[in-house]
C-alpha cells in the first residue's frame, strides 16, 4: 500500500486517540502537507521536534493497527465488495450491484 494511504487509514482509524496537539501537528504534515518548517514555526518549535513527532506518531498508529488490525479488515472488506460487484455487473445482477454500490459508500 502506498505510503501516504497507509497513513491516511491508520489516521482515519486511530487519529483520534493520540493526543489533540499530535492530531494537530500530524493532521498538518501528513494530510495538509505543510512542510515541517512551516508547522515548526507556527508552533514555535524546532523542525527536529515536529520530525521526531511525525515519527513517534506513526509509530504509535502502527501498533494500534497490529493489535486491532481495523485498517487490514476495513480494506479487506472493500476489495471483496469490489469483487463482488463486478462479477454482478459481469453477470447482469443489477440489484446486487446496486447494493455492492450501497455499502462502498458506507464504508
Amino acid at each position: 500500500m502506498e505510503r501516504f494511504v497507509e497513513r491516511t487509514l491508520l489516521y482515519d482509524f486511530y487519529g483520534e486517540l493520540l493526543t489533540k496537539r499530535q492530531q494537530e501537528i500530524y493532521s498538518s504534515v501528513v494530510l495538509d502537507d505543510y512542510s515541517l518548517s512551516e508547522v515548526a514555526l507556527d508552533q514555535g518549535v524546532s523542525r527536529q521536534s515536529i520530525h521526531d513527532m511525525i515519527r513517534r506518531c506513526d509509530g504509535i498508529l502502527k501498533r494500534y493497527e497490529e493489535k486491532l488490525h481495523l485498517v487490514e479488515k476495513f480494506v479487506s472488506i472493500r476489495d471483496q465488495v469490489r469483487q463482488i460487484d463486478r462479477i454482478a455487473r459481469e453477470q447482469g445482477l443489477d440489484e446486487i450491484s446496486k447494493i455492492c454500490g450501497e455499502i462502498a459508500g458506507e464504508l
